[in-house]
């Protein structure tokens, strides 16, 4: 029983508050992306984002805690963290897919999906610890969603 205890109980090799740090900064972004969503009454929203975005960045902070753990420190068991990026990507344009349909000749979703996939990096970013580059794509992405939706808004009331 002191063995399971032992091995549940082990600090992570990143550290408790870098990685609390880290899931926060992911929510952050996540609702600063997904708040233009929820805005709008999208299907996927605020909290939705806010969960991509912590999941994806969970993911890689398991990726690098894995990469830390003894199993795996030998050569035989290294792993591509392109592999991290390739899942997490995977994942969430399945998910954000589900958003993007075909109705009365129109296609409606698009922007949500595109939010959540890019929602997904930001969560990666993140997880790995570069939060300036997730500050970056999340001002960028704030740029692209509230000035050109009111510049289309615009154009589409003219």
């Amino acid at each position: 029983m002191h063995e399971f205890f032992a091995d549940i109980s082990h600090s992570p090799w990143l550290g408790y508050p870098a990685i609390t740090g880290r899931m926060f900064a992911a929510l952050f972004f996540g609702a600063l992306v997904g708040f233009e969503r929820e805005r709008k009454n999208r299907a996927a929203g605020l909290r939705t984002h806010m969960l991509v975005c912590l999941a994806s960045a969970s993911v890689a902070i398991l990726t690098i805690e894995i990469a830390h753990m003894a199993p795996f420190e030998t050569e035989a068991a290294r792993m591509d963290p392109v592999r991290l990026v390739e899942a997490v990507t995977g994942g969430v344009a399945f998910l954000a897919a589900g958003f993007i349909v075909f109705a009365n000749g129109k296609v409606h979703g698009i922007t949500t999906g595109a939010g959540m996939w890019l929602a997904g990096a930001i969560g990666l970013a993140c997880g790995l610890g570069l939060l300036q580059i997730a500050a970056i794509a999340t001002f960028l992405a704030i740029m692209v969603l509230w000035i050109l939706g009111r510049m289309q808004a615009q154009m589409d009331r003219e």
